[in-house]
């Protein structure tokens, strides 16, 4: 499984930003798919996850209410919709994928190469 992270960017406080994850693999059943996030200098932290199903969804309580995470099966596509962007959002985001999945980056084999967001005050 191969996968490519786009949409990040530099915006203001109070912004919006739609993150895009293209999977490269050759069936997406079965997978959960996520995403992490890295602040500088602070540790890799979970962001959001929904499994194959698309019902089971679980967001990070940082990110709650701000952030949808959704996913068409398919085109082997996984989005991170955010609104009300903080300055604490600034990290590079990762898109994972695994049979697994959960809310632990040891639960996920795939990752793509992050994007960079950040939200300037």
């Amino acid at each position: 499984v191969q996968l490519q992270a786009s949409g990040g960017g530099l915006v203001q406080a109070g912004d919006s930003l739609r993150l895009t994850c293209a999977a490269s693999v050759g069936t997406f059943t079965g997978y959960t798919v996520g995403w992490f996030r890295q602040a500088p200098g602070k540790e890799r932290e979970f962001v959001a996850s929904k499994k194959w199903n698309g019902i089971s969804t679980y967001y990070a309580d940082s990110v709650k209410g701000r952030v949808t995470i959704s996913r068409d099966n398919a085109r082997k596509f996984v989005y991170l919709s955010m609104n009300s962007l903080k300055p604490e959002d600034t990290a590079v985001y990762y898109c994972v994928a695994d049979l697994r999945g959960g809310m632990n980056a040891n639960e996920y084999d795939y990752w793509g190469q992050g994007t960079l967001v950040t939200v300037s005050s």
